[in-house]
């Protein structure tokens, strides 16, 4: 992913004769009206810019050890509710067991907002705000979309608890702009989002994805798409990911099953903080998830990121993930399949590992579960830690840095539970089939 994939009119030039290569236009009025249309665009996206990057600085947790110690609370009290008989259906995986026992599940949807952990944990989507039901899954015109079709929830200024009518599968012609305050809610139903464009979070908080498939997603761009009821600009090309997390905080993807994009499965860069990854499914990819933009950019150094009781499923060959700079708590994920390495680094990046289940494959010069993206002996201050891992077929966790220190306390946002679990945390892992009247 780079930075121009994402930005609205970068560069000025290129983008206009890559829009007249295309379009055809050669009046001086044509011309005249698509340079404006790219200047406003470009002073939106700086204005959204600055405003993210202050919404993002206060998303950082100054004290995640109190982090650490609510999520710990909310485990033992879940823990000693089930042993008394209150949550007969409890898996131990706290997310899970606070949502999937309600019969009426779907009469409680906002309920869900309350469930995330870790990072990500304050993200509400759009618990404030009203239902609003997908019902057309066509997505025709990415200027003016139609009520009734994703995308035209997905722009909406207010906040909005998005469902689905029906079965439905979803081809986007550009890439899906959220808005800020946003839940796409996919239990009961089967929703696709496939064969095109998916899912950009960029400059905007508050969203949370729960129950997609997103698949075989597409580049796409050089064309003008719509992010709010009053703007619209110009996109340049995009990458292809499955969903991509751009200068945004208070995110949260909990139980999609991804696979096979042209790109990544989830990126997140940019300075986007604040987030939380969990119960989703992983299959059939090279590049997983990118977690920090670049080496030099120094804004992702506030990046925190809770990765949960995911499954990296078959396929898979490496990035699960790969971290620059900031916080990352791996804890309690399945990993059945890689075929170069699970997780990966550069730039410093604090990575606690907790309670993981690591199946290292059969190629005997692919047992490591880390990576370190090069840099002559300076890795060795890199703060990483291997506590509690299960390592199957010859796996291996190479740590470094001071152990149990503050870095890693930083890095922790949840509790781990131990790894001969795993295997039942992740059972449920990817987009669920909820139906009505049953337990999920």
């Amino acid at each position: 992913m780079t930075v121009s994939s994402r930005r609205f009119a970068l560069p000025l030039f290129i983008i206009y004769i890559v829009f007249v290569s295309i379009n055809g236009a050669s009046s001086v009025e044509d011309k005249s009206e698509l340079q404006r249309l790219i200047d406003n665009s470009t002073l939106a996206n700086r204005r959204n810019e600055e405003l993210a990057n202050e919404k993002n600085d206060n998303a950082v947790d100054e004290n995640p050890d109190g982090v650490a110690s609510m999520v710990d609370m909310t485990i033992r009290n879940s823990t000693e509710r089930r042993k008394l008989g209150f949550l007969s259906c409890g898996t131990g995986n706290p997310i899970d067991d606070c949502w999937r026992c309600d019969r009426n599940w779907q009469r409680h949807r906002k309920s869900l907002a309350d469930c995330a952990i870790g990072f990500g944990r304050n993200a509400i989507g759009g618990r404030d705000g009203r239902y609003y039901v997908v019902t057309d899954p066509n997505d025709d015109d990415p200027v003016n979309p139609r009520p009734g079709t994703l995308r035209h929830a997905v722009i909406q200024e207010e906040p909005l608890w998005i469902i689905f009518k029906r079965d439905m599968v979803i081809h986007l012609k550009q890439e899906l702009l959220m808005n800020s305050f946003k839940t796409i809610d996919a239990r009961g139903v089967n929703v696709h989002i496939a064969n095109g464009a998916c899912i950009t979070i960029q400059y905007v908080t508050n969203v949370i994805i729960h129950g997609l498939n997103i698949h075989d997603c597409k580049p796409t761009g050089n064309a003008m798409v719509r992010s709010s009821p009053s703007h619209y600009g110009w996109r340049t090309m995009a990458d292809g990911d499955g969903i991509s997390v751009f200068g945004a905080s208070h995110v949260w993807l909990d139980h999609n099953s991804l696979s096979n994009c042209a790109d990544g499965l989830i990126d997140a860069i940019m300075g986007s903080t604040a987030i939380t990854i969990s119960n989703n499914f992983f299959t059939h990819h090279n590049e997983v998830m990118l977690l920090g933009h670049s080496d030099t950019y120094d804004r992702d150094k506030m990046m925190q990121v809770t990765i949960a009781y995911n499954h990296f499923g078959e396929g898979l060959v490496q990035r699960m993930p790969r971290c620059r700079h900031g916080y990352f708590h791996v804890v309690n994920n399945d990993y059945t399949h890689w075929e170069m390495y699970a997780i990966g680094g550069s730039a410093d990046p604090t990575i606690n590992s907790q309670g993981n289940r690591y199946l290292a494959p059969v190629n005997p010069n692919a047992k490591e579960v880390t990576h370190r993206v090069i840099t002559q002996g300076r890795w060795r201050h890199w703060n990483w830690r291997s506590e509690g891992d299960l390592m199957l077929n010859g796996a291996f966790f190479t740590p470094s840095g001071t152990g149990a220190g503050a870095s890693y306390a930083r890095a922790s946002s949840l509790s781990a539970k131990p790894s001969s679990v795993v295997a039942s945390l992740t059972s449920g892992a990817g987009a669920l089939v909820c139906r009505r009247g049953r337990q999920c």
